[in-house]
């Protein structure tokens, strides 16, 4: 087990390979890359490469963290958010983006997103934000 796996066993909560992490980007590299990383560090993953992929799914009830990206064709990330808002859901996000601006950052974290990172983004800084958004999740 790695060191995630190890960080995550909290105190006989669920184990990382229990707990879903949902990914949604309309870039196939980008849900390939971050849902190899998610399996390395031993949780479960989930990818979809839209909004409405993802809540036509199961995995909407299962997600303990949802990775978002900013903006798709469709369904964007925001709106994405405010739908989950809206059904009750109060899954932790992490939105990714290349392209956000300021306003898009602060909209999405007042909404309650737990953090806005910009792509290109590195495996610590997205683990990091996993840790702190499951915290949230978990407890």
């Amino acid at each position: 087990m790695n060191g995630l796996a190890e960080d995550e066993e909290m105190n006989g909560k669920k184990m990382p390979e229990d707990i879903v992490i949902s990914i949604v980007d309309d870039d196939i590299s980008v849900r390939r890359s971050t849902r190899r990383l998610l399996r390395s560090s031993g949780f479960r993953a989930e990818a979809f490469a839209s909004a409405e992929e993802f809540l036509d799914s199961k995995a909407v009830a299962e997600t303990a963290c949802l990775i978002l990206d900013l903006r798709m064709p469709g369904m964007n990330g925001l709106e994405l958010q405010r739908r989950l808002s809206q059904n009750g859901d109060r899954v932790p996000i992490i939105f990714l983006s290349a392209h956000a601006s300021e306003e898009d950052e602060r909209s999405a974290l007042r909404a309650g997103a737990v953090r806005f990172l910009r792509k290109p983004i590195s495996k610590e800084a997205l683990l990091s934000a996993i840790r702190e958004a499951l915290k949230l999740s978990i407890s």
